[in-house]
């Protein structure tokens, strides 16, 4: 929790188990769950609760993510309690009433429509089957146009009765409000769920398909390239090192070797980025870029190309220093308004940094050598990826 002089309330929250918590076969309950929380729950309707959250100004969000299902609320001081009682009906008594159900269920299909003829969704849906064949991070986490016909009522209601309880809920409270009424408010929101939850236990996976690539043809205008190979978890010792090494090879929006290798020098596509993706039971490197289709085994080349470079022979110092100031001065930007510092508040702890991370961070940063820059590169990027292509893409065909 921390406080600030405003005159309105942040406060995110986060339980375990998102899509990772779906009933086998039916992908897409926790997505289709999260987006009918606020559309009824205890004696309002749909429409009542709708009314209410506007008229006070009250802004309720929830997303199911692969891991965990995390909501939101913004509300001014003065509308703190109407707001937490919104919070506390949706979490507890949602009412999943038959006409909500059916335009929600109507909504996610089209939105599957509109997506499957869109080329970084193809890329994206299938990259990830392919990397995690038979595991929940495998499973389209929003659905398929079968799963959600199918889902029920009384699937949502058990997704919510097994899925919120206390002990894996994780907090953070940011605004007008003291510790001891934070609290209180806390009791008040969550204070009838389970003691536990109900979760089906998810087995640690290790990332399948390195070598390959996958094409697929698709009559669209730029081809879509996905990569990624295993990453490193978060607890390891060497994720600081080899989050800055990121940023080097491929993370800088406009900095990265393949930022400048791909856009800058070569003018293959407008943007090119790679990211460190943390979960609780896999963790990879993953990236991607969209070009001229006569341009993709060019673009992916010299992807490779830089990827094994950045492996060999790891950043400059010049390279390193560079990223070290960026990363140390782009960190508070996370904090500029309250929403952020709720959300930083909770993903501290969810990661187990302690509350004094923010201040450590800096020292954390500097510490990292050019020396252990160079080994964790090659611990990073020295293997091969899993790539993934759709498009009109010429030279590339697949390799399995």
């Amino acid at each position: 929790m921390a406080g600030a002089r405003q005159d309105r309330a942040d406060a995110g929250a986060r339980f375990t188990g998102g899509a990772n918590a779906d009933p086998a076969g039916r992908p897409g309950v926790a997505n289709m769950a999260a987006a009918l929380l606020d559309e009824g729950a205890g004696d309002l309707a749909a429409r009542a609760f709708q009314e209410l959250m506007e008229e006070k100004a009250i802004q309720l969000g929830f997303t199911a993510g692969r891991d965990q299902f995390r909501g939101s609320l913004r509300s001014l001081s003065i509308n703190l309690d109407e707001a937490v009682n919104l919070l506390r009906l949706a979490l507890t008594a949602p009412r999943f009433d038959a006409e909500p159900v059916e335009r929600i269920r109507d909504q996610l299909q089209a939105q599957l429509t509109r997506n499957s003829t869109n080329p970084n969704d193809i890329a994206n849906r299938r990259w990830w089957a392919a990397a995690f064949p038979g595991h929940p991070y495998g499973q389209p986490s929003n659905g398929t146009q079968e799963s959600l016909a199918a889902i029920t009522v009384d699937d949502m209601r058990d997704f919510v009765r097994n899925t919120f309880a206390r002990d894996t809920l994780t907090v953070g409270i940011v605004g007008d409000i003291e510790a001891d009424a934070a609290g209180k408010l806390i009791d008040r929101v969550f204070g009838s769920l389970p003691a536990k939850a109900v979760l089906v236990p998810v087995p640690d996976t290790a990332m399948q398909g390195l070598g390959e690539r996958v094409v697929i043809n698709l009559d669209v205008p730029q081809t879509v390239i996905n990569f990624g190979a295993p990453g490193l978890a978060r607890h390891d010792p060497d994720f600081f090192a080899a989050y800055v090494v990121n940023h080097i090879y491929g993370g800088g929006s406009m900095s990265s070797r393949l930022y400048q290798e791909v856009r800058e020098k070569r003018g293959l596509a407008y943007g090119i980025r790679t990211s460190l993706i943390w979960m609780d039971y896999a963790s990879i490197v993953s990236g991607g870029t969209a070009t001229r289709s006569d341009r993709a085994a060019e673009s992916l080349a010299l992807i490779e190309q830089e990827t094994k470079r950045m492996a060999e022979e790891g950043p400059t110092q010049e390279e390193l220093d560079k990223a070290k100031a960026y990363l140390k001065g782009y960190y508070a930007l996370g904090f500029d308004t309250s929403s952020k510092i709720a959300g930083q508040l909770v993903q501290i702890q969810l990661d187990k940094l302690g509350i004094d991370y923010p201040e450590r961070r800096g020292a954390m940063i500097d510490a990292i050598t050019l020396a252990e820059a160079k080994r964790v590169a090659k611990r990073l990027l020295d293997t091969k990826a899993l790539t993934l292509v759709v498009g009109r893409a010429q030279g590339l065909t697949k390799t399995n």
